[in-house]
This record gives structure tokens, C-alpha cells and sequence, in this order.
């Protein structure tokens, strides 16, 4: 491996130790805030949770209940507080309802708001109110602290087909808000304890405390009744005090040190936001089993279920993370995914809290594969799982058409779909099923499938080469009749593209990266290309939208050519030098955007957070590796940023990765002592517990 030393970066190093410190104390919930509809610095809000809690809980900014931006970090007055369940505003929130002492808006500031995974508090300066919230999985406890007053109030506020109904002890009622993925019949039901009257006014003295106990539940009322115990008879303290240290717990699974204050804090924002997503969607019934209420077929079920996770975005990064670091949730998530195909017959592309109609692909084959290659799924499971994703290859959901294969007619028969056909987004559509295809092959091997059927998908997975144009070295449309779209341009975003272009789609061939390398014309002509990205400027062609919509506007102010890190397919391109003769490329690169496109700041995004994705990026790039194919059992080798990391996994095994001198570039990349000769390091050893060092040898380079 040749990883040559262009430049030098130095980092200011701030060297304490954490391990005595509150890792959640790094953590900011307002990372990504300042966005909107026309440019997402994130497009996250402030979530008040524990990891992968059920409820999450914000404070809003939005004068719209159905606003899906619910809190804007340059807004300044609060509306309410809302418990939420909504993973993007593009798909935005089902379930809410809101609380809002002093019964109205309110103006409030940043400089007496505290933000944190376990807490937040704020001042409400038109009431004279103090709102302090902290969070379990099901519930939570808001304390409220008053002026004096003959008239202060507490409203609830079910939203838009909802109700709720005020006795002594506080409030009941339920919620049918949502955008979709729910059957008939769908209710997300509340329970509210208080030791004051809701809904009317009542009277307070300077400083008196108003607690509310609330929890809520997706199968009845009464279980409703049984998550509050996970608040009732506890003080506020206490629950906050066991949701930090829930937080402190999750977050130290990577301990990091010898960087900047500022480093830190973006690392554990990202884990933090890395650690979200999908979330629970099931509850603990009478027996302490867990039970779930299904968004599939309206039923209640026994065993786990997970939902609010875009697989397009989630299957690059966030779950070959929690594969690596919570295996133990990635079990879980599994399950629950089998689960699914046992209560339908599509495994969910987009799970919201049921099927969505948004994006692309198959992608729940790699989510499958993956966690399947590092034995992370029951055999009984997977024959289940495995038997959807087939089905999902020759169907496509009667009313969501993003589930299944749209387009699967052509692709099938043959070997692309194509752009003059009416399926839009035809090239995209063909990569990713082609990359689909060997993730099921994958998983045909691990169940001892029939080698013609094992044949049949790594036939179909080679499908991508029939969007290839030599000519141009890019994918490109390509008609019924097979010759090649005209005209053609790389700028051109949408159209035969999902969310990009052409410079963009071209690398997603995850699992076939020397088969492009050969379809380029080999090592040389690929680098050249990979250069270009970066070379060309960043113009756009958005006649296929109509305008220029955000993810063009934030690849343009990122200031890289037309290498678009906010959007999800280009994430991994950086690595895609490993397979060049200059590696070190990819590393500057890499640590550039660690170093300029995030920050723990309100803008600390360069895109659309999307459920962890972007932030399992700079996780795993801060660590020195990642995932450019999930199901191959490999890591890309990359730059570390911090000179020393521990990962803890299963078993009392930890995962250490050292890095000597301040450069982004290494030549020297050992594991357990022993060169890396390699572009690529295995994860078996990895999980097995392994010393990762990257170290720059004085030797030759050349």
C-alpha cells in the first residue's frame, strides 16, 4: 500500500481524559437545527430521548402543528412541546401531541435554554415559566416552574383528529395524527398525571413546581397506563440522573481522546445522533415480554419491532455501525424486521411508522445481509427474511410503490430498467437493485440456497455494467432499444438519478469496485475520474425539478466541485481511492470534510442528517475505517482523527486504534502488529477485539 505525504495538517491537541468525564455532557441536540425547507444544515431537531427510545420529545418553534420543521434554531418564539416520533421532516411526524404551559406562544433565548440527549430546559420569557424535561423510552417528566399567578394554565393539545379528556389526576387521550404508513384505526394514546387541573386556569405562587407525568402507547389506553411506571414514583432527578448515565453508558462504548474541545463535541453529537435511529416500536406488556402493535396489519403481536428509518440513507453507515458498536440493538432491529415479513409480505424500504412512499431501491437486502455475514440473525429468522427479499424482487406493494421493485418487469428480463419506459429514475434504480442482487446472493449462501439460485443473483447483481457507457466512463440512461440516452449531460440532477447526478451515481457499484475500475479503463483512467469530481465545478442542470432543490444548493456552497458529501451517494466515494494508486487522495479528502463540513454547532451538517447516516460517516471516518460495501465483511481504510480510540465490544473485547503524528495520511497501517498490505482491513479480527495502528513510515514511499 502506497499512501504518499502531501500536506501536513495540525491539530491543536486538548488531551483530558474521558473517562472522567460525562460523555453526554459533549453532546449538543441543536446540531443541525438551523435549517429549512430550502437548506438543511441537518434538518434535525433538539431530540429529548434515551437511545432508540419509543417517545421523543421537542420543544417547537413551528407556529403549524403540521409543520414538519418543528424547531428552527433561528426562530425565537417556542409554541410548545411536542412528543414526537417524526425522523425527517420530508416524511415528518405521526403520533404527536403537544403540551404548552402558559397556554400560548412564548418568547425565549438561547442563552437560558440548555440542550442535552437526557434534558432540556428552557425559559418561557412571556409566562415567567421555566420548562425542564427528561426522558425514559415510553414516557417522560416535564417540571414547570411558575410565577405567581390567579391564572396560570397547562394546555394539551391532541392535534388534528385527536382527543384528550381532563379529570383531577390530569389527562387522558390519544393522538391519530400522521402522513401515512398507518392502517385504519391507528391511535397513538396518552396518559398525563398531574397535581394541578389541565386545561383551565389555575392558581400558583412565585416559584411553585408543577410536575407532569406522561406516557403514551400504540395498543391501548391501559398500556398507556403501564409505561407511566417507568416515571411514576421517581423523582425528576432520579430520571434524569438514570438518563444520563443510560446516555453515558451508550456513548461509551467509543472512548476517544488527544484532540480539540471542538472534536469532541462533534464526535459524540454525531454518536449521539448515530444512536436515534430506528427507534422502538414496541412496549413491555403485563408478563414484561415485549409486544407490539403492528403498522403492517393492525394488529398486536408478540416480540420486537423497530421503525423511522430510511433505508437508502441508513444501510451505508448508521447500521454497519450499530452492527460494530450495539450488535445488541442490531438483534433486536433484526427480529423485528422478521417480524415484519411475518405480518406482511414486504420488508419496508421506508418505515415510518409503517410503509412509506419515498426514495429507491431494495435496500433492506443490504440492512439483512450485513447484520447476517457477522452472525447477527437467527437462522429461523433469516429463512423468513430471506424469503421477502425474494418476493421483493418480483413485486412491488400495491400502494407504495417505493416498496418492492418498481421497474422489476425490465430489470429482470432485461438486465437494466429502462429511461424511456415511464419507471423514473431508471439508472439509479438499476445500481442499487443490481447491488441488492449480491446482498441477497449473500444471504442465499449463508441459508445453503440452490447454487442456480445463488447463480441467478450474482448474475443480476453484474446488471450494472448494462447502464455503463464506455464512452463517457459514466452511467448514464439507456432506452428500451439499448442504445444510450440523448442528450446527455453528468450535470444533469433527477431524471435517470435519484437526488444527483451523474458524477454522483456512477460509484454506487458497492460491491464490483475492480469491475469498475476495468469498465474505466483500469487504475489510471479511475483516479482520473474520481479526480474530476472534484475538479469540475459545481454547476448543476435542474430542468428535471424545475428548481434548484436543497441537496444542489449544499453540494454548490461546499466548495468540492460536484462531489456532494450532504447527500447520501457520494458518501463513500472518498474511499473509492484505495482502489487507485494514490490512496493518500482519499485521506486529505476525508479529513478535509471531518474538518470543514461538520461542527457541533447549530450548522454543523453540510446536508440532511437522515437518521444517523451522516453522522455514522464522521463516526466511522473519525475512527479510521469504513463500510464502502456492508455484507463483504471489509473496511475501507481510511484517515483516523483522533490519536487514540477504544471501542468496547462483546464479550469484554475492546477494538483500539492508535494513530502517530498529526497527518491525514498513512503508510503504515498495521493490525495486531502486522502490516495491512491491503486496501482494506477484515472485520472479523476486527470484532474479535484488535489494535489498529496507522503510523507514517520515513522509509520509502515511492
Amino acid at each position: 500500500m502506497k499512501r504518499l505525504i502531501p500536506i501536513i495538517i495540525l491539530l491543536s491537541a486538548c488531551c483530558h481524559p474521558t473517562e472522567d468525564v460525562h460523555l453526554s455532557e459533549y453532546v449538543s441536540t441543536l446540531v443541525g437545527t438551523q435549517s429549512d425547507w430550502t437548506f438543511s444544515t441537518g434538518n434535525t431537531y433538539p431530540a429529548i430521548a434515551l437511545p432508540w427510545g419509543m417517545n421523543f420529545w421537542t420543544p417547537v418553534t413551528a407556529e403549524r402543528e403540521e409543520d414538519g420543521w418543528a424547531y428552527q434554531y433561528d426562530k425565537h418564539k417556542i409554541t410548545g412541546f411536542k412528543q414526537t416520533h417524526q425522523p425527517s421532516p420530508w416524511i415528518n411526524d405521526y403520533g404527536a401531541f403537544s403540551i404548552i404551559p402558559g397556554g400560548g406562544p412564548s418568547w425565549f433565548s438561547h442563552e437560558s435554554e440548555e440542550a442535552r440527549p437526557y434534558y432540556y430546559k428552557v425559559y418561557l420569557a412571556d409566562h415567567d415559566i421555566t420548562v425542564e424535561i427528561t426522558p425514559t423510552e415510553r414516557a417522560a417528566v416535564m417540571r414547570l416552574t411558575f410565577p405567581e399567578s390567579d391564572s396560570s394554565i397547562i394546555g394539551v393539545n391532541p392535534f388534528q383528529g385527536g382527543k384528550v379528556a381532563f379529570d383531577d389526576a390530569g389527562a387522558t387521550g390519544y393522538s391519530v395524527q400522521n402522513h401515512g404508513g398507518v392502517p385504519e384505526g391507528f391511535r397513538n394514546f396518552f396518559v398525563i398525571k398531574a397535581d394541578v387541573p389541565l386545561g383551565e386556569a389555575f392558581a400558583t405562587s412565585r416559584g411553585q413546581i408543577v410536575t407532569l407525568y406522561i406516557a403514551s402507547s400504540f395498543i391501548s389506553e391501559e398500556q398507556a397506563v403501564r409505561n407511566l411506571n417507568e416515571v411514576l414514583d421517581r423523582s425528576f432527578d432520579e430520571v434524569k440522573t438514570a438518563a444520563q448515565e443510560r446516555w453515558d453508558k451508550i456513548l461509551g462504548r467509543i472512548r476517544v481522546s488527544g484532540v480539540t474541545e471542538e472534536q469532541y463535541r462533534t464526535f459524540y453529537s454525531c454518536l449521539y445522533r448515530s444512536s436515534l435511529f430506528p427507534r422502538k416500536f414496541y412496549e413491555m406488556g403485563p408478563d414484561g415480554e415485549p409486544v407490539h402493535y403492528s403498522p403492517y396489519d393492525g394488529k398486536v403481536h408478540d416480540g420486537y419491532l423497530y421503525t423511522d428509518t430510511g433505508f437508502w440513507d441508513t444501510f451505508r453507515a448508521l447500521f454497519p455501525l450499530l452492527n460494530l458498536v450495539y450488535p445488541d440493538v442490531s438483534r433486536e432491529i433484526l427480529q423485528g424486521l422478521a417480524n415484519v415479513a411475518r405480518e406482511n409480505d414486504f420488508l419496508p424500504e421506508w418505515a415510518s411508522p409503517g410503509h412509506r412512499d419515498c426514495m429507491i431501491g431494495n435496500n433492506s437486502a443490504a440492512v439483512v445481509a450485513d447484520a447476517a455475514v457477522q452472525g447477527l440473525v437467527s437462522r429461523e429468522d433469516l429463512e423468513v427474511l430471506y424469503n421477502a427479499l425474494v418476493y421483493g424482487t418480483e413485486h412491488v406493494h400495491p400502494t407504495v410503490s417505493s416498496t418492492g421493485r418498481k421497474g422489476h418487469e425490465y430489470y429482470n428480463t432485461l438486465g437494466y430498467i429502462p429511461c424511456d419506459v415511464g419507471v423514473n429514475e431508471s439508472v439509479a434504480r438499476t445500481l442499487e437493485y443490481a447491488y441488492d442482487d449480491w446482498c441477497i446472493a449473500q444471504v442465499a449462501k449463508l441459508l445453503d440456497r440452490p447454487q442456480e439460485e445463488i447463480d441467478l443473483y450474482l448474475k443480476r447483481s453484474r446488471n450494472w455494467r448494462n447502464v455503463f457507457d464506455p464512452s463517457a466512463r459514466l452511467m448514464r440512461g439507456r432506452r428500451a432499444d439499448g442504445s444510450f440516452q440523448e442528450p446527455f449531460s453528468p450535470y444533469k440532477w433527477g431524471g435517470d438519478f435519484t437526488e444527483g447526478n451523474a458524477w454522483h451515481y456512477t460509484w454506487s457499484v458497492f460491491h464490483d469496485i475492480p469491475g469498475l475500475v476495468d469498465a474505466m479503463g483500469g487504475q489510471e483512467s479511475f483516479e482520473q475520474m474520481l479526480d474530476s469530481v472534484f475538479k469540475v465545478p459545481p454547476i448543476y442542470d435542474d430542468s428535471y425539478y424545475g428548481y434548484r432543490i436543497h441537496e444542489i444548493t449544499e453540494m454548490q456552497v461546499a466548495d468540492m466541485g460536484n462531489y456532494a458529501h450532504g447527500n447520501q451517494p457520494s458518501q463513500h466515494m472518498l474511499y473509492l481511492y484505495n482502489w487507485t494508486a494514490h490512496p493518500e487522495k482519499g485521506s486529505v479528502y476525508i479529513r478535509e470534510v471531518m474538518d470543514r463540513l461538520y461542527s457541533a454547532a447549530p450548522d454543523g451538517y453540510c446536508g440532511d442528517e437522515d437518521n444517523g447516516q451522516t453522522s455514522a460517516w464522521y463516526v466511522f471516518s473519525a475512527l479510521g475505517f469504513y463500510p464502502v460495501c456492508p455484507a463483504s465483511g471489509q473496511y475501507a481504510l481510511g484517515s483516523p482523527l483522533f490519536p487514540k480510540a477504544a471501542v468496547s465490544l462483546p464479550g469484554g473485547k475492546t477494538l483500539t486504534i492508535t494513530s502517530k503524528g498529526s497527518n491525514p495520511v498513512y503508510n503504515d497501517i498495521r493490525l495486531n502488529g502486522k502490516p495491512i498490505n491491503n486496501n482494506y482491513v477484515d472485520i472479523a479480527p476486527i470484532r474479535n477485539g484488535a489494535h489498529l495502528t496507522f503510523r507514517v513510515s520515513h522509509q520509502n514511499t515511492n
